[in-house]
């Protein structure tokens, strides 16, 4: 079996800066997040499949496990 999946992800503001601990879903990648800083609402970078790959320090759970179509 492979080393677990990761489920926290620190996701920062490219407009902001603003950085934020937050749990991923481990069945969804998640598409739009608001910033709690400035309000910004977030999404993936073109070839991303979820705000995480793009903004986060951990790529999401469906990434991790199976590749998703994600950069990382």
């Amino acid at each position: 079996m492979t080393d677990s999946v990761q489920t926290r992800s620190r996701i920062t503001c490219p407009h902001c800066g603003f950085a934020r601990d937050e749990v991923m879903p481990t069945d969804a990648c998640i598409y739009f997040y608001e910033c709690r800083g400035c309000g910004e609402r977030l999404k993936p970078k073109p070839g991303d499949c979820c705000v995480f790959c793009s903004y986060g320090t951990v790529a999401c759970p469906p990434v991790q496990q199976n590749g998703c179509g994600a950069k990382r």
